[in-house]
């Protein structure tokens, strides 16, 4: 921002610039809002910043955000306890209930392994991935993670330590979006489809 601004609201810009997504721009024109917001409204907003932070911690089963102890999704008795769905961020989560197709439980990794970024596998929750797998009841481990190096490499890893506890390892289909045209699609999107293809 420019040196005409006052510095708490240059200060506030580049905070909302932090945040994932946004730019210079779309923070300035946050910040500016918030100038228009009457102060009752601004302290509710940092509020509720504050409550997110304080009250929100990770379930202590699938490692999901919860301000529970345990969150509504493993302690729903209707759930499927015998297949996991392992996914990279809480945000995926909330992507595949989306479908209303999935009836497991889940396990939050909070990320992917990425050597070359420092993420190894005692940053991630793969130890209390593999400590709820012990305890029995698991048939299926479904890797949900993103189809990239990255996204790769973590379910390889993880379908490798539980190849010796006999639990079945499946990796979600990639392809073809719905309504996707071949001659629109990139090289390894083509790929994924004609390695994933189903019989008809």
């Amino acid at each position: 921002m420019a040196d005409h601004n006052a510095l708490p609201l240059i200060i506030l810009t580049e905070k909302f610039a932090s945040l994932p997504g946004i730019g210079m721009k779309s923070a300035q024109r946050i910040a500016y809002h918030v100038m228009t917001m009457d102060e009752n409204s601004v302290e509710e907003f940092a509020q509720a910043l504050l409550d997110a932070k304080k009250k929100v911690h990770c379930c202590k089963v699938c490692q999901n955000l919860t301000e529970r102890e345990v969150c509504p999704i493993c302690g729903d008795p209707n759930r499927m306890k015998s297949v996991i769905c392992v996914v990279e961020s809480p945000k995926d989560v909330t992507a595949v209930e989306r479908t209303h197709e999935y009836g497991g439980l889940y396990h939050v990794l909070h990320g992917l392994l990425s050597p070359m970024d420092g993420i190894t596998p005692d940053k991630l929750r793969i130890r209390q991935l593999l400590a709820r797998i012990s305890g029995g009841g698991t048939e299926e481990v479904i890797m949900a993670t993103n189809p990239t190096v990255e996204g790769d490499a973590t379910a390889l890893y993880i379908a490798n330590l539980l190849k010796p506890l006999g639990i079945k390892v499946s990796r979600l289909a990639f392809g073809l979006p719905v309504g996707g045209m071949l001659e629109y699609a990139d090289e390894v999107t083509l790929y994924k489809a004609i390695e994933n293809r189903n019989l008809i």
